[in-house]
C-alpha cells in the first residue's frame, strides 16, 4: 500500500514543481549566505566549493534513478532523471562562474592560462564541456532529431563525466590531504556504476547465446 502511494504521489502534478523547488534550495543558501555575510571567512572559496558539492550530490543523484526505480519498482522516478541531469549542469556552471569570477575576476586570459597550467582546473573544465551536450540535448525534441539510440549513447557520457569529476575533486583536496570527502563520492558513484555493470551481465542468456 505504501508503495502505491509513493508512486501515486511521483505521478501527481505536484511531484515536479516540489522537486524543482526543493533543489533550487543550495542556490537560495548560498545567495542568502553571500549577501548578509554568512559564507565565513572566505565567501569566494564556500562558494566554489558548496556549488561543487551540490553538483556532485546530483551527480550521485542522477547515477542513483535507474538502480532505485528497478530495485524498489517505482518506475515513475524517471520523470525526474533529466530535470535533474539539467540541475547537475546548473550546479557545475555555477561552481564554474564562482571560480571564473570570484577567483579570476572573469579574465579570460588568466582563466585560459590557469585551465592549462594546473591539471584538476583542467578535467573540471572538461567535466563542464562533457556536460554541455547532454544538457542541450535534455529535450523531447532533441530526442526526436537525434533519435533513441544516438541519444543514449550520447548521453552514456555522464559514466565518463562522473570519473573525470571524482578526478577533479580529488586533484583539488590533495594539495590539503583531505581525502575523506572524496572516497565518500567516489565509493557511491563505484557502487553505482558498479551495479549497472552487474545488471548488464547477470541478464539470462538468450537460447542463441546458451548454445555457443
Amino acid at each position: 500500500m505504501l508503495h502505491s502511494a509513493v508512486q501515486r504521489w511521483l505521478l501527481s502534478p505536484s511531484a515536479k514543481p516540489l522537486f524543482f523547488v526543493l533543489w533550487l534550495l543550495p542556490l537560495a543558501y548560498l545567495v542568502y549566505g553571500a549577501a548578509f555575510d554568512q559564507l565565513g571567512a572566505n565567501p569566494a572559496e564556500a562558494l566554489v566549493r558548496a556549488s561543487g558539492s551540490w553538483t556532485l550530490r546530483a551527480l550521485c543523484l542522477v547515477l542513483l534513478v535507474t538502480p532505485l526505480r528497478v530495485t524498489a519498482g517505482l518506475p515513475a522516478l524517471a520523470r525526474f532523471r533529466r530535470m535533474l541531469g539539467l540541475f547537475v549542469f546548473f550546479y557545475a556552471l555555477l561552481h564554474f562562474l564562482a571560480y571564473a569570477w570570484l577567483d579570476m575576476g572573469l579574465d579570460v586570459g588568466d582563466i585560459t592560462q590557469d585551465i592549462g597550467k594546473r591539471p584538476f582546473i583542467l578535467v573540471g573544465f572538461l567535466a563542464l564541456v562533457l556536460l554541455t551536450p547532454l544538457a542541450l540535448t535534455s529535450w523531447n525534441r532533441a530526442i526526436r532529431a537525434l533519435g533513441a539510440q544516438r541519444w543514449r549513447q550520447l548521453h552514456r557520457l555522464v559514466y565518463l563525466i562522473a570519473v573525470v569529476a571524482i578526478l577533479h575533486f580529488f586533484w583539488m583536496r590533495s594539495g590539503k590531504r583531505n581525502y575523506a570527502e572524496v572516497a565518500v563520492y567516489a565509493a557511491i558513484l563505484l557502487v553505482l556504476m558498479g551495479w549497472r555493470i552487474w545488471k548488464r551481465f547477470s541478464r539470462p542468456a538468450t537460447p542463441t547465446q546458451t548454445s555457443r
